[in-house]
This record gives structure tokens, sequence and C-alpha cells, in this order.
């Protein structure tokens, strides 16, 4: 099953092959494939966080802004054989976190409700 972003200037995207503390605006549609996610978590911003466009301009995330992190499976993901000049195995998993802005609710509350329908021992 795919849900479908729309492009909507409410809505700001975060995700592993941008720099920490980035966000994008969605300005385009999109669709995520739920088959492919192995974890959803759903949360609220407590406080204003400060974040950076693509050109390293300053902008704040108001509080009750709402995400959706969506942590893709061990497919997606990329292996570093070192870590900190140790060997080993690390598994760096794809995520896409959406926030939506507090005057930006449609959306949010309408993609919660598809991936709530398909939780099994839902309340």
């Amino acid at each position: 099953m795919f849900i479908k972003i729309r492009k909507n200037s409410g809505i700001y995207m975060e995700h592993n092959g941008l720099e920490k503390q980035h966000l994008v605006p969605v300005t385009s549609n999109f669709l995520i494939n739920l088959n492919h996610v192995a974890e959803v978590s759903f949360y609220s911003i407590k406080e204003a966080k400060t974040r950076y466009d693509l050109e390293n301009h300053e902008f704040k995330v108001q509080p009750n802004t709402r995400v959706i992190h969506l942590q893709m499976s061990y497919l997606y993901g990329t292996y570093k054989e070192t870590i900190k000049g140790n060997k080993g195995r690390l598994v760096e998993r794809c995520y896409y976190k959406l926030y939506f802005m507090p005057e930006e609710a449609g959306q949010y509350d309408e993609i919660r409700h598809q991936i709530d329908a398909l939780i099994l021992n839902a309340d």
C-alpha cells in the first residue's frame, strides 16, 4: 500500500540524504510504499526548534508541529565496515520525517488515519 504526500507549503521533510537539522519543503507529490516501512512514530514538537533550509537559512519549527517518522526496513540501509576506527558493521537505515506545521492539519490527519487503519491491535 502506498501513501501519497501532496505538495503543500505547510509540510517539510527530513531524511538521511540531507545534512543534520536541514528540512526541505514538499514541493511535489510523491508516494511512500508502506510495505517497506519497518517502524512508524507519531509525535508533536513541544518547543520551538531551529532548523535550516538547503541554502542554510535558519527558520523555526513551531511548537505543535506534528511529525510522522517513517523508519524504513533493513533492505533500505547503508553499511559501514569501520565505526570510529574499529572493525565492525553498522547498518544505517533510511528514514523520512514529515513535519506538518500547525496550520497544516488536513494531510496529517488523513495520513495518520490511513496508517492507523493498518494496525491490527489498535485501541
